[in-house]
């Protein structure tokens, strides 16, 4: 799901970027326990969300690889 105008104050940028990079991506908790993740250079495209524990899940699964693997798909 896309939300949109969520707020600028909120957004926590990946520790991975270094600071002088325009354009990264940023992460937010939303008010209803979503986490959103949006790219820093194009707010206006509004920010994807997940649940935690489906965002925690991806996070593993790149963790380990799994995208790079030919026998996913």
């Amino acid at each position: 799901m896309k939300r949109h105008n969520l707020p600028t104050s909120a957004w926590r940028k990946s520790s991975y970027s270094e600071n002088q990079q325009a354009g990264c991506v940023e992460a937010q908790l939303t008010d209803d326990g979503l986490i959103a993740i949006g790219d820093s250079k194009d707010r206006a495209r509004g920010a994807s969300t997940f649940t935690p524990s489906a965002w925690t899940s991806f996070v593993g699964a790149v963790q380990r690889d799994v995208f790079s693997r030919r026998d996913v798909g």
